[in-house]
């Protein structure tokens, strides 16, 4: 497994080995020992999987008193994917790193618990993956605006058609609006 470098550097972003021969290729997508020689040492306890269609905006989701470290990629199609810091404190608060994953470059990115987290799709159609280090909580769900223009992000949309969103995703206010309540607390690395 190698690492990429970040702009945040609690992020990080992850290529694998991959074996490829005549049959086809092969390669882990988690192995405990060798993430935790990263410093990922997280204990996940919840695998998901969502499919989406072309201009699909998913996020920005984060959730409190049970926050949750996740590990993503992309199984089929292509995505841009957006980790947001929103932990109170943090000396990357309110920045974001956007990268595209895809089937074909096959990296993982692991995102810290205290970060909000989306992605779009680029693809006429995206199998996301992804482990969670808590369970998902309704009550303890969260999210910021993804289009709050005090993020600065590029979402790289297409021009002709508006992304496709959930109810819930349009609702959202931007960071500066939250209640500190209902966003998560940075704890410096011991």
């Amino acid at each position: 497994m190698e690492r990429e470098p970040l702009t945040i550097p609690d992020l990080l972003l992850l290529r694998p080995k991959v074996f490829e021969d005549r049959r086809g290729f092969f390669f882990e997508t988690y192995r405990r020992n060798e993430f935790a020689s990263l410093g990922i040492t997280v204990n996940f306890v919840q695998d998901n999987q969502s499919g989406s269609i072309r201009n699909a905006l998913r996020g920005l989701h984060y959730q409190i008193d049970t926050p949750q470290a996740k590990l993503v990629r992309v199984v089929k199609g292509e995505v841009f994917d957006v980790a947001v810091d929103v932990r109170v404190g943090s000396p990357w608060f309110g920045r974001h790193c956007g990268m595209t994953l895809s089937e074909s470059n096959r990296k993982t990115l692991y995102i810290p618990a205290g970060f909000a987290h989306g992605f779009y799709v680029l693809s006429e159609y995206a199998e996301f993956a992804y482990k969670c280090s808590d369970y998902y909580s309704p009550r303890n769900e969260r999210g910021i605006l993804w289009s709050d223009p005090e993020l600065g992000i590029q979402w790289p949309l297409d021009a002709a058609k508006p992304p496709i969103l959930s109810d819930k995703d349009l609702r959202y206010k931007p960071l500066r609006e939250m209640d500190k309540a209902d966003l998560p607390v940075y704890a410096p690395p011991a």
